[in-house]
Formats: C-alpha cells, sequence, structure tokens
C-alpha cells in the first residue's frame, strides 16, 4: 500500500488531497472519503488504509473550513463541500491508476452529509455507491439520479446525530440499500474491525456484484439489508 499527498483545489478553495493506494498497475476502484467537522483526513487512517489493503484507491480531502485546525471554521460551509468532493475525484481520476466505472463515496458526520449531497442536491452521475457513517440527509433534498446503493452506519446511542434521524434518511434511500446499526454506538467509529469488514464489503459488491451479503459482527451490530442483485454490476 502506498500513501500520496496532493495539493488540489476549487475556484480558490484550497483540497489538500490524501489518497491510500494498493501497490500495483490497476486501475482500481475509487472511494473518496470526507472527514467530519474538526476532524481530519489522519482521523480515519485506520479504516482508509484498510480499504485500500482490499484493493480500493482511497482519496480524502481536507476541506478548507470545516477541517481541524482551520483559521476559518465555518460548519454552513458543508452545503460547498460536494462540488469541492467532486473535482476532488476528477482530479485523483488524472492522477491515480482508478477505473472510472467504479467510483463511491463514503463520509463521517458531517462528511455523511457531504456524501448524502453527493447523491441529492449535486449528484455526482459516477458515482455507484455512498456510505452514510453517524450521517443525515443533504439540507433535505431527496436523493436523485441514477441507482447508487447506500450503506448507512450509524450508533444507536448518538447524541450528535439522532439514530431516528438515520432511520428517516434510509428509508428515504429509493435504491439499494442497508443499515449496520452500532448497538452501544455513539457518534465517533468504534468497533473499527466490525465497521471495516462491513463496509468493505459493500462497496466491494457495489464495484463488482455477486451476492449482496454483507457480515456483521453479532453483539456488536444489527443489520438491515435490502440489496437487490438487480441493482449490482455484473460480474
Amino acid at each position: 500500500m502506498a500513501r500520496r499527498d496532493y495539493s488540489f483545489a476549487r475556484d480558490g478553495r484550497a483540497l489538500r488531497t490524501q489518497v491510500w493506494a494498493p501497490v500495483g498497475p490497476g486501475p482500481y476502484p475509487l472511494v473518496l472519503f470526507s472527514h467530519g467537522l474538526h476532524a481530519q483526513p489522519d482521523d480515519y487512517a485506520s479504516l482508509l488504509a484498510r480499504w485500500a489493503l482490499a484493493g480500493f484507491v482511497v482519496a480524502a480531502p481536507r476541506y478548507p473550513h470545516t477541517a481541524l485546525g482551520t483559521s476559518k471554521f465555518n460548519a454552513y460551509d458543508l452545503v460547498n463541500q460536494p462540488l469541492d468532493a467532486s473535482e476532488v475525484i476528477t482530479r485523483v481520476l488524472e492522477k491515480e491508476p482508478v477505473d472510472a466505472s467504479r467510483i463511491a463515496a463514503a463520509g463521517h458526520s458531517g462528511g455523511g452529509i457531504t456524501t448524502a449531497g453527493l447523491l441529492s442536491a449535486h449528484r455526482d452521475d459516477r458515482l455507484k455507491a455512498g456510505v452514510l457513517m453517524a450521517g443525515t440527509d443533504f439540507l433535505g433534498t431527496p436523493f436523485s439520479g441514477p441507482p447508487a446503493a447506500v450503506l448507512m452506519v450509524h450508533g444507536r446511542e448518538d447524541t450528535s446525530v439522532k439514530y431516528t434521524a438515520a432511520r428517516t434518511v434510509y428509508e428515504a434511500v429509493p435504491w439499494s440499500r442497508a443499515m449496520m446499526t452500532i448497538t452501544d454506538g455513539g457518534h465517533q467509529i468504534t468497533d473499527l474491525p466490525a465497521v471495516a469488514a462491513t463496509t468493505t464489503a459493500f462497496l466491494r459488491w457495489s464495484f463488482y456484484g455477486g451476492d449482496p451479503v454483507l457480515p456483521v459482527q453479532h453483539g456488536v451490530a444489527t443489520l438491515d439489508d435490502e440489496l437487490t442483485t438487480a441493482d449490482a454490476p455484473a460480474r
């Protein structure tokens, strides 16, 4: 696995991006990952590295006004992040051995909201799947565009983004969908092995098809699974 850093930008918005990638000629699927408020890509390095080891290129931008340590923090700048994310996807396609037909977006908390925006108000039609971790919808905007399977990962004890709000979003997804409920989980990503196993299996299915069976660690999480083979790519 290799780690590379890029300095991208969109309309003057600096988008420093970390990339974790398998070693080899590729092409590989791409996962665009968005961090939460007051966070940074390195905070999620363990999960992102596991995705890279599973055979995905993972690109994680540092957003200019919501990242940890920014001098001009503004939570409302989330409305601009879906377009930032799409720009990073475009730039990574130019730099890395990526299969342009296999692209997904994922994010945690505010990054989950950013991911929802990529599937709704700022739909990026290149996306085949989305993973929302401790996230919710994008300003109440309905999901739109071509089918893209969605996996939600949420702690039942989350006090920042209520579990009931996440369930409402889950029910609004018009495509294949699944929801991993962390039984005793809060807002932060815990039980990393369980989350890594389920999200990796979901992404692999979204990219390559096959039987839509996701692993779940009993006692840690439960899973609602409404994935259909009709929405999966052909192997």
